[in-house]
Parts: structure tokens; sequence; C-alpha cells
């Protein structure tokens, strides 16, 4: 799961990694907390036998008779190994949605969240979608691997986040202008995520066969052209090649095949990655449309381009592909199976909609809980999340060199702050003396500095 944020570092942190450690400890978390879930309901709401349209029951509550017998993902492999490998795209969904919390969002609101949005949001959704009594499975909607449950949720998720929060501290000032934590760290995250995309999309075969195979190429392919155009809609606007840009491509790319893996050609995959790359690419310019801060543009790449995979498999899914495990459907429009793209999109819509209202009220209702208050205090904004909710940082160094816009200002702001307190905590003490000491560095302003 910390692959993730590296993949996302390029978007999180100005000039010193003074919140990176918060979002690796939050991915680690939520992989705990949902495992936690998973075996207490959420197994059981997603895929008991049982289940009705919408969700399931708790037949399965504590895992109780996960054993040996058949799947309802397939019946050649045993409930509770299907069970561990659902795990695994449970845990992921939310990590991705939680990036909206970056240098804004606290760590415990976060993790109730996580329990609750699991079982009100993505259960559902993924019984909808996999299990065999779903509205969606039986309309005959289509998703080999989870554009719809995984990433049009967690990118919805992360939208309602993101407008709920608010922007972060000094947003679209002059004084705060974001570039790449460590490009470095984007690669080797992506080549992570690009590597255990293939156990994703080539295991959602369930079998070691030709299909799996076939899906395990597609999802390389449009992974591929994904980056390739992404960079070339770059280098048409900047005439530079930019790594990051590469990388988002990449994994642009991967998202858009997850629903159409097990169901298209490779010819398909190319025309996917394309229009993925493409139509992503010019949805990270959403949030200045439209005033939010989505730190590490989830929307854009995930609902985005879940959505996109989810109507081009509508166009390209192809009964020749499907039958190469012996699973036989009409296909879409390139079998002349027309109403196909209307299934997809049904699906889509209702996946978007019913996560964006509920997600946000879950944010509303948990906001006005005593000590779940969603977003950090000012304060701890300023000296960054690492510190501000854990006490460490990822690099030592960032301690001894702070950037300091104004240490009139800050000073002023700290004193405002312990006063109201009426005692400082040790962090309190220590950021007061950096702040009498440091007077270098870049700066790093807010709305009312500037002003």
């Amino acid at each position: 799961m910390p692959n993730l944020t590296y993949t996302d570092s390029n978007d999180i942190i100005a000039y010193l990694p003074d919140g990176l450690q918060a979002q690796i400890f939050l991915s680690l978390a939520v992989y705990s907390v949902v495992t936690f879930q998973w075996f207490f309901w959420g197994y059981s709401l997603a895929f008991s036998e049982s289940a009705g349209k919408f969700i399931g029951n708790l037949k399965h509550f504590g895992l109780i008779n996960v054993l040996d017998q058949p799947s309802v993902g397939n019946p050649r492999i045993p409930a509770l190994v299907y069970c561990v490998y659902q795990l695994m795209f449970a845990t992921i969904t939310p990590v991705l949605a939680l990036g909206a919390t970056a240098e804004r969002g606290r760590v415990f609101p976060a993790l109730v969240f996580t329990f609750i949005w699991s079982t009100v949001v993505y259960d559902p959704i993924a019984c909808w979608y996999w299990n065999p009594t779903g509205w969606v499975y039986v309309m005959g909607g289509l998703d080999f691997a989870g554009g719809g449950p995984v990433h049009m949720t967690s990118g919805t998720a992360a939208l309602a986040y993101s407008i709920y929060l608010g922007k972060r501290r000094g947003y679209g000032t002059k004084q705060l202008s974001y570039r790449p934590n460590n490009v470095s760290h984007v690669v080797i995250g992506t080549v992570f995520l690009w590597f255990g995309w293939f156990g994703f999309n080539g295991g959602s075969a369930l079998s070691a066969n030709l299909r799996a195979t076939q899906a395990a190429i597609v999802t390389n392919m449009c992974a591929s052209v994904g980056a390739l155009t992404w960079c070339g809609v770059d280098w048409f606007y900047e005439q530079k090649f930019s790594v990051v840009g590469f990388c988002s491509g990449a994994v642009t790319g991967l998202i858009a095949i997850t629903p159409a893996a097990g169901f298209v050609g490779t010819p398909a995959a190319v025309a996917i990655g394309v229009v993925a790359g493409i139509g992503c690419n010019f949805a990270t310019k959403l949030k200045f449309i439209f005033g939010y801060d989505d730190v590490i543009d989830i929307f854009a790449t995930h609902a985005c381009g879940g959505f996109i995979g989810a109507l081009m498999t509508g166009l390209f899914a192809d009964a020749r592909v499907v039958s190469f495990d012996g699973t036989e459907i009409d296909g879409g429009w390139i079998n002349h199976h027309y109403i196909q793209l209307g299934y997809q999109l049904a699906g889509a819509v209702a996946t978007i909609g019913y996560t964006f209202a509920v997600t946000m009220l879950i944010l509303v209702v948990l906001d006005h809980i005593p000590g779940c208050s969603l977003r950090v205090p000012e304060f701890e904004e300023i000296i960054g999340l690492d510190e501000g909710q854990h006490g460490e940082f990822s690099f030592d160094f960032v301690h001894s060199t702070r950037d300091i816009e104004d240490p009139e200002g800050h000073q002023k702001l700290v004193d405002e702050h312990l006063r109201s307190r009426g005692s400082g905590s040790d962090l309190e003490r220590d950021v007061e003396k950096t702040i009498g000491t440091n007077t270098a560095g870049p700066v790093r302003a807010g709305p009312e500095v500037e002003a």
C-alpha cells in the first residue's frame, strides 16, 4: 500500500517532505482497518451467496463457514482463497480515496471514515458488480477487475472528501508553488503498481488460462499506450517530456483497462490507452475550473479513468476473448450488441452518484461528532502533518531546515495558539523554538500572510 503514496508523492508537499510520513502511515493504517472490517462483516456484505440485489447479509459474519466450499466468483476457487483475494481490492480502494486528506486531514477521523465507508459504499457496490445476485451483474454490466467498485468509488469519494475539507492553507497563492517531492519515488511507486496490476487484472480470471494471459497482455499494452499518450499531450503544450507525466499516463492506462481486461482484444487496449491518456490528462484541469483541491488528482485519474474504461468496455467487449475460458457473453458494440453500452453507462452513473452522495453524508455527520473533526488545526497545517499528527519525519533534515515564510507572523500565530491552549506541549515549544531561530528557507505562505 505505501507504494501508492510514493507514486502520488509528485503532488504531496511543495518544498519539504513534511507530510509524506503521514500519508505512508495512513495507507498502512487503512489497510489494517479494512482487513478487520472484511473479517468482521465486509466479505459477507459483498459476497454472501444469499445476497440481495444491492447488498449481502451477515451469513458469513466473522468469516463463519468461509472455508473450502465453492466461492461465488468461481466454483473451482475455495471461498477462503477468494475472500483473501478480494480483500486486496477492498483495502486498496479506501487507501486511494484518502489521498484526498494529504496535508490537511486528521488521521483518527479518517480511520473511522474508512470503516463506515467500506461498509456502506464499497461492500454494496462490490455486491452490485461481482456477486451473481447484484443488480449490475444481473443486468449484464461488465467489470472484470474493479473499474466501478475500486476506481470510480475511490475517485468519487476523494472528490467529496476534497470538497468537504476545503483547500490547503495557501493553495493558489503566488507564494505556494507545488512541485514534485521526489520524482524517483514516483517512478518506483509506478513500477510497483504496474507489476502489481498483473495480479489484479490477470488474477481476476481466477484461473491460470488463456483469458488470464490475455488480460495481462492488454493491461501492459494499455499502460504503455496511456503513458506515451500522456507524454504526447504534455509535449504538445510544454515541449517537454515529463517523467511524472509518463508515470501518470501509465497509471491512467492501468485504471482504464481494469474493467475491460478480460473482455477485450489487444487492438482495443491501444484505443483505450489513447482515450484514457488524453481524457484524464485534461480531467486534471477540472480542479482549477471548479475550484476544489484534489491534491493528487484522484478524481481525474481514478474516477474519470474508470468511467472511460467502463464505457469503452461496452464498445469493445469481445465474445471471442471471453470464450478463452469457456465463458459466454453477448459482447459489446464490436459484436453488434449495442445495448451493452447502456448497461455500462447505467452502472457507472449509479456508482458515481451513490458514492458521492453517501460519502458526503458520512463526512458531514462524522465532522460534527466531538473528537472527529476532519481537518487539522491551522497550527498543525503550518508545521506539517508529519510532526503535527505523528511527531516524526520521513527525512530528519526537515526539522532543522523547515521553511518559514514570515518569522514574525509565525511567532504571532504560535503565541496566539499557545494562549488559546493555556499551555504548550513539547511539540508546540519545539516549533516555537524553530520559528524563533530559523529565518531562512523557501516561502510557504497562506492567503492571510500574502494580505
